[in-house]
């Protein structure tokens, strides 16, 4: 079997495949190299109810992405890539000690990057005994042969289906149509779909399988109706589906007029009912007025309201 490490020689783990060689210091598109790049750990409780349960998530937030989407949340990590370099003994450290502190999963935020060093580090922690929920946390720009590496680590699948146009995710998350965001998109779900199964609920969390998220644009940019009918036709009406209303116009929003406003209620109460109307059952919906609440500050040490996590630093 392969090194995974040898993956970051010519980097092709997303679908830029950027081809630099990472363990000698070269740079692609997402500007890391073969450290990992932490930004904050800790407990979370804005995921899904499965997700968060009573005692929250064990997030880590790990820096860069391979998208640079105009509305991100999370820029000063995403963007700006505020994290500190950790080795991957430390990663490990820290799934122990998410598990430790009693969280019900630990969720692994924006790892794409990361994929080969994350995969030693799990497979090495479930060796020693961490046997809580691993989760993906993911925006889908993925390659499917990336994400077999982790085939049988992780537990739970927890991708966003941002776009349905590859016009708009080029526009609105530099996502090259020549390396379509929707294409990549479906293959990787479906993948996961095939790792993993359908997401498994016992005593209100969740233990294994996809939970699909999908946020609402305003203006209907999401191409929402068409993410709907294929998760349907392809997936099946079972498929657990996040439908989030928290867009809130942060970041670059100016470059593109139409993301200057938030989603209107009419807007998302009618996505809602198409859900039904299809017939999905298990549906995640929220409050628009909720909105404002998932808007980190990762300059803080507490960059949520709600949860005690870290920052990292290499003493964590």
């Amino acid at each position: 079997m392969i090194d995974p490490l040898l993956l970051l020689e010519r980097c092709e783990l997303c679908p830029r495949k950027c081809r630099v060689n990472r363990l000698k210091g070269e740079r692609g598109y997402c500007g890391v190299g073969a450290e990992v790049l932490i930004a904050h750990y800790g407990p979370h409780h804005g995921e899904e109810p499965p997700i968060s349960g009573t005692h929250g998530s064990g997030n880590i937030f790990f820096s860069s992405c391979n998208l640079r989407c105009l509305f991100c949340q999370n820029y000063q990590i995403s963007h700006e890539r505020i994290g500190s370099a950790l080795p991957m003994k430390k990663l490990t450290e820290i799934f122990f000690r998410l598990q430790q502190e009693g969280y019900h999963n630990i969720n692994l935020v924006s790892p794409t990057p990361y994929v080969p060093l994350v995969a030693l580090a799990v497979s090495e922690a479930k060796r020693q005994g961490v046997d809580i929920p691993f989760v993906y946390n993911t925006n889908a720009y993925e390659c499917v042969e990336t994400l077999e590496l982790l085939d049988g680590l992780v537990d739970i699948y927890l991708p966003d289906f941002k776009y349905w146009s590859p016009k708009i995710a080029a526009k609105l998350s530099d996502a090259p149509i020549g390396q379509g965001y929707p294409h990549f998109a479906r293959l990787s779900i479906a993948e996961m779909k095939r790792q993993v199964g359908n997401l498994t609920i016992k005593e209100g969390l969740a233990e294994k399988g996809l939970l699909i998220r999908h946020l609402v644009l305003p203006g209907g940019l999401a191409g929402t109706e068409k993410i709907i009918g294929w998760i349907r036709d392809t997936l099946g009406t079972d498929t657990y589906i996040s439908l989030m209303s928290q867009y809130y116009p942060l970041h670059d929003v100016h470059v593109y007029p139409p993301l200057q406003r938030r989603v209107r209620q009419d807007e998302y109460d009618r996505l809602v009912r198409l859900l039904l109307n299809e017939g999905f059952e298990n549906v995640f919906i929220q409050e628009l007025d909720s909105a404002p609440l998932f808007v980190p500050d990762f300059q803080k040490p507490e960059p949520f309201i709600a949860g005690s996590g870290k920052p990292v630093s290499r003493e964590s």
